[in-house]
Parts: structure tokens; C-alpha cells; sequence
């Protein structure tokens, strides 16, 4: 039965996007009484965007949030397996693979140089999943052929999911759980007598730690709590469109934008990256550049109807890797947030990470320690105008 009391908790989570509610839902299968705490609603910020890439890093200059992030889209299907069966919710989830393609010859050298690291990296006679290079001309029924003069690559490994659905699966579980309230803003927490506090006139929360995962405005707390800012928000744009005899294409990565078919007959184009914004609305102009540009590599989105826009503010450390663990003068305040462009692949082990923290035994794979305080607090700080 769902928890519905004002605690105590064993754990607080400010944020229902994907990093606080992977986390939450980590807790949940630890044992842990939660609450997941959202101060506007699930998925309001960048969590509840459109297009869905699960892209892993390139096999070269390997360290080790590569592997953090290949092992995490390695179990990636397995956790959403068990999330579905948990919840009879769908994730929309494929491994869809990925359209690269080759411009110059320098390109191509590069690529060839890579696939040929990642019989080392990804343990393709294992795993199966390959970086290949094609010749110029190959699968040119969804990428434009001029796109790609000196060939392609073409890797297994990547997937995609319906961020909306996900989301949607994972608040599911930790409602029937756990305890989600949304329209719930954490202000700070009081280590001493172990209580919440929340805006408004809301009464305290009371829980044993504190876990910040806010999206950008998490930053503000942070700065707050640590006197630091370590991140900014940047804004990011996508569009839907109807996607019909779609679904079974692989994404394609072509002049800085994504195209990702998904399962439920529609195809998500983006997403934009800037760092000067005045609003998180979409604009119309951006759509349009965005439709013009796609089209433009991929000829089969010509004419379709677009379904929805949409914009939001995407969290980034100054440092680039998330921040991920308990904050410096803290015992019991930590942060998950700074996921960038990489939180859905990544989400469940992180949270698989922050878990084993909080209740002090080894997670399943290390984080990188870039990812940990440490490397953006204090001499490891990164300003923003550097």
C-alpha cells in the first residue's frame, strides 16, 4: 500500500524527473520508505521532453564514464523489463541502432580508427552490439545519400524510449509504493532535527537524508546550501511528427540534430542546445529551422504533420559530468543532477549508485569520479565563464 503520511521518510527527493524518480524508485527496491517531492509536476522540466536518444559516447579516448554510460545502456533493457512487468505500463523502448554519417575523408579515416577500438570496448562477440563502417550509398531508403558522400556508420548499441512514458511508468511505481506529491517545493533541510522544509506555509517533511534533483533550479538550492554555483540551465527544443511505417527505422545523428522513430506511430526531431535564453517556451521559427534542417538528410519527413513542439531547460554542470552524491559540509544532503543530454540512459544506474551511498554498500558499477562532489566543489570548481 502506498505510503500517504507526512513521514518520517528514510529518504526525501526534491524533483520527479528522471534522475529523482529513478532514484526514488532504486530506494523503493531497497527497502526505503520515500517521498518524492515535485515542486510543479512529473516531468514539467527537461525530463518530459519528446525525443528519447539513448546514444552512447564514441569507442576512442576511453575512460571511465564511457564505460559507466555502456554499461548502463548495456542493462538499460533488462531495467526497463522489470519496470514494465512491475507497472503493465509500456516504455516505448527499442534498441533502435544509429545512422552516422561520413562527410570527409578525414571522417571517414576516424571512424574506421574507431570501429576498430570498439571490438575492445564494446565486446561485440559478447554483447553483439557493433560500430561498423558502410560504404557510401548504404541505407540510403532513410538517410539522403547526398548527406553522406564518403559513407557510413552504423552502430547497435543505441536505443531510444518515450521519456513522457517512462516517466510515467517509473511515477507509477513509486505512487503505489512510495509517496509523490507534486506541487511541493523543497527550500532546505535541517540535518539536526532531520525535517524537510518546503515553501509556503507547508509544514516540514520529516526524513532521514535529503536528495536534491531539481533539473537547473537545483543549482539555486545547491548555491544555497554550499555557497557554489557548479551549473547553469540550458535551453533545448524538439518536434513531433506524425511518423507512420517509421518505427522499425534506427536514429539517425546528422548536422547537430536527432531523428528517433518511436513505436506509437510518431518520429521526434532535435533537439537544439543554447545557452541564451529569455523563456522555456518552444518557438515556432525554431521548429521551423528544426523541420528545414531534417528534412533536408532525411526526405522521408517531407510533408508529414507535425503532432507538438516542445522546449524546456535542460541542467549542466559547468564541469559537463552529472553531480552525483552527498554535498561537501553535508552528512546527509545529496544531490543527482547535471545529466545534461545523457540522464535517460544513464538514470538507472546512477540511482543504483546514489542508493548505495545512502545506505553505505557498493553499487553495482562505480561512478566515474567525475561524476562525484569532489570534482565540482571547491579547487575542483569550474566557473561558468571559463
Amino acid at each position: 500500500m502506498a505510503q500517504t503520511s507526512a513521514g518520517p521518510f528514510d529518504v526525501a527527493i526534491a524533483g520527479a524527473g528522471i534522475f529523482g524518480l529513478s532514484i526514488a524508485h532504486a530506494a523503493i527496491r531497497a527497502g526505503l520508505n520515500v517521498a518524492v517531492l515535485e515542486a510543479d509536476r512529473v516531468g514539467a522540466g527537461s525530463s518530459g521532453g519528446l525525443l528519447g536518444a539513448l546514444m552512447p559516447h564514441m569507442p576512442a579516448r576511453w575512460n571511465p564514464k564511457k564505460e559507466f554510460q555502456f554499461q548502463a545502456l548495456s542493462g538499460l533493457a533488462a531495467h526497463v523489463r522489470q519496470l514494465e512487468a512491475d507497472t503493465g505500463l509500456s516504455c516505448g523502448y527499442r534498441r533502435c541502432g544509429r545512422i552516422l554519417p561520413l562527410t570527409t575523408r578525414d571522417k571517414l579515416e576516424h571512424h574506421l580508427e574507431r570501429a576498430e577500438e570498439s571490438r575492445l570496448r564494446w565486446h561485440p562477440d559478447e554483447t553483439g552490439f557493433s560500430y561498423r563502417v558502410e560504404a557510401a550509398g548504404s541505407r540510403s531508403d532513410w538517410l539522403e545519400p547526398k548527406a553522406a558522400p564518403f559513407g557510413i556508420v552504423y552502430e547497435t548499441l543505441a536505443a531510444r524510449i518515450s521519456p513522457r512514458a517512462y516517466l510515467a511508468a517509473l511515477s507509477a511505481y513509486v505512487r503505489r509504493h512510495g509517496t509523490l506529491m507534486e506541487g511541493v517545493e523543497v527550500t532546505g533541510f535541517d540535518e539536526t532535527s532531520k525535517l524537510v522544509r518546503l515553501s509556503g506555509d507547508r509544514a516540514p517533511v520529516g526524513a532521514g537524508c535529503l536528495v536534491i534533483s531539481g533539473g537547473f533550479q537545483a543549482f539555486e538550492l545547491i548555491e544555497t546550501l554550499t555557497g557554489e554555483r557548479i551549473g547553469r540551465g540550458e535551453k533545448g527544443q524538439a518536434l513531433l511528427l506524425e511518423g507512420a511505417d517509421l518505427d522499425g527505422k534506427p536514429a539517425i545523428y546528422c548536422d547537430g540534430l536527432y531523428v528517433v522513430p518511436h513505436d506509437d506511430g510518431t518520429v521526434a526531431i532535435g533537439s537544439t542546445s543554447d545557452r541564451d535564453f529569455t523563456d522555456n517556451a518552444p518557438s515556432p521559427d525554431r521548429s521551423a529551422e528544426l523541420l528545414r534542417r531534417a528534412t533536408a538528410f532525411c526526405p522521408q519527413l517531407a510533408g508529414r504533420t507535425m503532432i507538438s513542439q516542445w522546449a524546456g531547460i535542460r541542467p549542466r554542470c559547468h564541469k559537463r559530468d552529472p553531480l552525483i552524491g552527498r554535498l561537501p559540509g553535508f552528512g546527509a544532503i545529496y544531490a543527482a543532477t547535471g545529466g545534461f543530454k545523457i540522464s535517460f540512459g544513464i538514470a538507472h544506474l546512477v540511482a543504483d549508485c546514489l542508493v548505495a551511498d545512502i545506505t553505505d554498500r557498493e553499487p553495482g558499477h562505480p561512478l566515474p569520479a567525475t561524476f562525484r562532489p569532489d570534482n565540482h566543489f571547491g579547487a575542483g570548481r569550474l566557473d561558468a565563464d571559463r
